[in-house]
């Protein structure tokens, strides 16, 4: 297994795997809009996406997005994506990108990376807790969506 910090060049393999992310999560498959949201990402430097392949097939990706917590006054990560093709389950790929995001975690200092997942994903929440994330108990999260007209 490889993985890289993806950059542009790397949009024809990140695509795929970031539709079929979104597809998982129960939205219309769109590669002509995961192609123009990853390549914004990546052009404009907003997230940092690692790229894992299996025997040079693109095998998963992870994104996080650089965010800041007033209260701790320093640098975190919102571990906003993370996504294992079907067909490379089981191999540890869903663990080493976790690693990756790790080790930028450390290596910016950063005081946390967050994540969610959905209730339901009891898989990924295993993966998670086995990887030292631990399920927050102390603090509501809320939410606010922009209702189509």
């Amino acid at each position: 297994m490889n993985i890289k910090l993806a950059d542009i060049n790397d949009l024809q393999h990140i695509v795929p795997l970031f539709n079929a992310y979104r597809v998982f999560y129960k939205q219309p498959s769109d590669i002509t809009g995961a192609e123009a949201f990853v390549r914004e990402r990546l052009q404009n430097g907003d997230s940092k996406i690692y790229l894992a392949f299996i025997d040079g097939k693109a095998a998963g990706f992870t994104q996080l997005y650089p965010i800041f917590s007033s209260v701790s006054m320093g640098k975190a990560w919102l571990l906003n994506d993370l996504y294992v093709d079907a067909d490379c389950r089981k191999r540890g790929v869903g663990k080493a990108l976790l690693d990756m995001a790790k080790a930028l975690g450390a290596e910016q200092q950063a005081k946390w990376i967050m994540l969610q997942t959905d209730t339901t994903n009891t898989t990924a929440q295993k993966l998670y807790e086995d990887n030292d994330f631990e399920k927050d108990h102390c603090f509501t999260y809320f939410h606010t969506i922009k209702k189509e007209a």
